[in-house]
This record gives structure tokens, C-alpha cells and sequence, in this order.
């Protein structure tokens, strides 16, 4: 089976966030992915396999090391630039991915020359600060609330607070959420809007960070939209890879945009 390795969000090797991408040629056990996603390492490892299906093309699986997850941006957009850079799909033509819990996503090519993804909206709803968040990130905490993922978006001072976090990583895995997203407006003249990072101590393996998550800017656009009164904004995550990620807020929909770059192209041979 043809393997991938893509950084996504990126346009330079051994930046942005790293997916793997399989691509099948029929279903494939679960348990089998898993076992892969596993093997492989990186915080997700995609699944795709072509459909006769007159609303999608492909259906696409997402697995960490740990679980199957049911959004993740960052291993979309790699499938994505994996089936275009392959062959598979014709440069001109949009993808369409049918998921487990997501519903139908649709990728495509923008003038440019990166990739535009269309994603469900999921904005946070004011919620209490879990017990001990703040003790866990180690600094004050603003505005707290939650969205459909159960992750824990956290607003903190300024983009400085953001980039110099280093939270308590078995104190975050006590939290009850997917991950929680530290975020702040950006500082003047940085290129973005807004900064972020993401860490899922529960599910992710080492320090419990995700360099580039494209299903938390769902929540963060429309967060920062409302905020900052624009609904076409930049978002930087700031962890040490780093990468950006362009988001357009179109009603119940996030359209998220970036670019990827394969680093490995091989044959999986179990």
C-alpha cells in the first residue's frame, strides 16, 4: 500500500503539523489502522479509499497513536495535497471526503496554489474554567468556554503569553476535554490575526502538543470573527514547528486554507 508523509500547513519540509496518509484500495479493519497509526507516530495518520458514491469520492478515517478521532484539519488537508500530488484526483477538481462523524468535507485547490477546505463551524460556548486550568498552563486565564469537540478554548493576555507557555502536561491529561487551545489577539505587524496552540495531553503521546490543528481554528474563527469584526482572518499556532492557517467564516461553515508539502513517499509493507 502507497504511504505518504505530508507537512501540513506549511510550505517548507519539517514545518507545520506531519500526517500520514495511506492510501487504500478497499475497507481496511480498524483495528488494523489503528495498529498503523500507532506504528507511525505522528498525532494523526489519515485513511482514505476511493467511493462510487454520488456525494464523495473518498471516505477518509482519522487515527492518533491512541484513538480514531472524528475531525482533524491538518491530516485532511494532507490527503488532500496526497491525491493531487499523486495523481489521483485532476488538479482542477474539488475532493469530496465522506467521514464517520463529520459529515462530507470538500478540499480544493485555490488560485494560489494552496488548499481550501470546507469544515463545519464550531464555535465555543462561554463555559466555567475547569478546575485547575490555569494552574496547569501556569499563567492568568481571560474568557473560557467549550465547543462541540470538547475542547477548552482558553483566552490569555497576549501572543507573548501564548509562545512562551510551557504548561504542566499531566496536570492538563486531568481535564476533562479533547485538548485545550490557548489563544490570543496577535501582536501588531506579525502577518496574523490571532495565536493559538493546542495540547491534548489525553491522546497525544511526549508533550501532549499539536503543532498545527486545523479542527481547532473551527472554533477559533468564528471566536476571533466576533472579536475582532472581520470573518476572513490568519491564525498562527505558535508551537515550535509552527504554522498558519487562513479561515473564512461563511454562516455554520469554515472555509480553512494552507498548504502542505510531502516529505515521504514509500509502500507499506505490512
Amino acid at each position: 500500500m502507497r504511504m505518504l508523509i505530508v507537512d501540513a500547513f506549511t510550505d517548507r519540509p519539517f514545518g507545520g503539523n506531519p500526517a500520514g496518509v495511506c492510501l487504500l484500495e478497499a475497507p481496511a479493519d480498524p483495528a488494523w489502522m489503528q495498529r498503523v497509526a500507532a506504528e507511525m507516530r505522528h498525532s494523526e495518520t489519515a485513511f482514505v479509499r476511493p467511493l462510487a458514491d454520488a456525494d464523495a469520492d473518498f471516505e477518509l478515517r482519522w487515527f492518533t497513536p491512541v484513538v480514531e478521532v472524528a475531525l482533524c484539519g491538518h491530516a485532511t488537508l494532507a490527503t488532500a495535497h496526497a491525491l493531487y500530488a499523486t495523481g489521483t484526483v485532476p488538479p482542477d477538481r474539488p475532493v469530496r471526503f465522506r467521514t464517520l462523524r463529520s459529515g462530507v468535507l470538500t478540499v480544493a485547490r485555490t488560485a494560489d496554489g494552496g488548499l481550501e477546505m470546507d469544515f463545519p463551524a464550531r464555535p465555543p460556548e462561554p463555559a466555567p474554567a475547569p478546575d485547575g486550568l490555569a494552574e496547569a498552563l501556569g499563567v492568568p486565564i481571560g474568557w473560557t468556554g467549550r465547543n462541540a469537540e470538547q475542547d477548552v478554548i482558553v483566552e490569555v493576555a497576549d501572543e507573548r503569553t501564548v509562545r512562551e507557555l510551557t504548561p504542566d502536561i499531566a496536570a492538563l491529561a486531568r481535564i476533562d476535554a479533547r485538548g485545550v487551545v490557548p489563544t490570543a489577539a496577535a501582536a501588531p505587524g506579525q502577518g496574523h490575526d490571532f495565536v493559538s496552540r493546542f495540547f491534548a495531553a489525553r491522546i497525544l503521546e511526549g508533550d501532549g502538543e499539536d503543532p498545527v490543528t486545523g479542527s481547532a481554528h473551527c472554533a477559533l474563527a468564528p471566536f476571533w470573527a466576533a472579536r475582532l469584526g472581520r470573518d476572513e482572518l490568519t491564525g498562527y499556532q505558535a508551537s515550535a514547528r509552527g504554522g498558519l492557517v487562513g479561515t473564512r467564516l461563511r454562516g455554520d461553515r469554515v472555509l480553512l486554507s494552507g498548504r502542505a508539502v510531502t516529505v515521504l513517499d514509500g509502500t507499506l509493507t505490512e
